[in-house]
């Protein structure tokens, strides 16, 4: 595994994210469990989650999953860069209550606790914004994150689906009030949705937050979905099957497939090793729901793209340059 600092921090996180929303839904807790151990084997010591996951009635079950394997003990919880998130509502279904969502300084405190309890630990490394909260001002974030530092619950705060101008306000304000600020932003960013590189990644890079791309394969799209649709494998959903419908879509990513296959390459590895060479990228999070899937992002890792290779991604997925060249002369 190879290793990289998280963004301006003196924190080293391997350039693999382990991520976790499957585990629950789609993947069962000693499968879980198994994942979490052969990642951490292979020198994935990036873990990323949120209190939402589990969703619906269950939500706060993944950080419950990655609790029980923390509580197994042999150096697993010592040896992991732990992440997780605040924003979405934990209130029960059907019975919503204020102050359950959102980034008041009244929820972050007792959705640290929550968290806490749930994952079995005494502190959070990385504790993340879900989303930009445009109703609590940053004076407040920041004093609750500045207590929360103090009491030794979290080290690091980072944001994740931030525009570019709301990464700037946090960390003016942060810097303005003595506070490190964000660290990190994660944000949906792959070959075929790179609008990141217009305002966020830019942002992120200036103010020296590691960029951690979530949906690096879009659902699925870049992970060779046509040729497993051919074979009578695995079917496209979700964000992929809807764009799929789009016969521009899908006439770039039959391009994209048929390139890699020239190349004798796997288009999900390449999907992620692609990633790794974009400025500002810590690393992308895989999200697998079994053994294979993470077997098939290790070798992302060591993945050397040739400029050739790269040339024709670019080529079939080109970026929308940077702001404001992007949209105006």
């Amino acid at each position: 595994m190879k290793y990289t600092q998280l963004g301006r921090t003196g924190l080293k996180v391997s350039r693999l994210v382990l991520g976790t929303m499957n585990f629950g839904p789609q993947t069962t807790e000693p499968e879980s469990h198994s994942i979490m151990d052969s990642a951490l084997d292979a020198g994935i010591n990036f873990v990323d989650t949120a209190n939402v996951y589990g969703w619906g009635a269950n939500k706060g079950r993944t950080e419950e999953i990655i609790g029980t394997w923390f509580a197994q003990g042999g150096g697993r919880r010592e040896k992991t860069v732990l992440a997780t998130k605040v924003y979405g509502s934990m209130s029960r279904e059907g019975e919503p209550w204020p102050n359950e969502d959102r980034l008041s300084a009244l929820n972050i405190r007792r959705a640290v606790d929550a968290s806490l309890k749930r994952l079995q630990t005494d502190h959070i490394d990385l504790y993340q914004f879900h989303h930009v909260d445009r109703r609590t001002p940053f004076e407040e974030i920041w004093q609750a994150v500045e207590v929360l530092i103090q009491q030794g619950k979290i080290l690091y705060a980072g944001s994740s689906n931030f525009p570019g101008y709301k990464i700037a306000q946090a960390n003016e304000v942060a810097t303005r009030t003595g506070r490190l600020g964000l660290v990190s932003e994660q944000c949906l960013y792959n070959l075929a949705e790179r609008r990141a590189e217009m305002e966020v990644i830019p942002a992120a890079e200036e103010y020296g937050l590691g960029v951690i791309p979530w949906s690096p394969l879009h659902g699925g799209l870049l992970g060779g979905v046509i040729r497993k649709e051919a074979e009578g494998g695995r079917r496209a959903s979700g964000r992929s099957a809807e764009a799929l419908a789009n016969s521009a879509v899908r006439a770039q990513v039959q391009a994209y497939e048929d390139l890699l296959d020239k190349h004798g390459l796997e288009p999900g590895e390449v999907g992620l090793a692609w990633l790794l060479t974009r400025p500002g990228v810590t690393g992308p999070i895989v999200g697998p729901r079994t053994q294979e899937q993470l077997a098939s992002a290790l070798r992302a890792v060591e993945l050397e793209l040739s400029e050739e290779v790269l040339a024709g991604l670019e080529e079939i997925f080109p970026g929308p340059g940077p702001s404001p060249e992007a949209f105006a002369w």
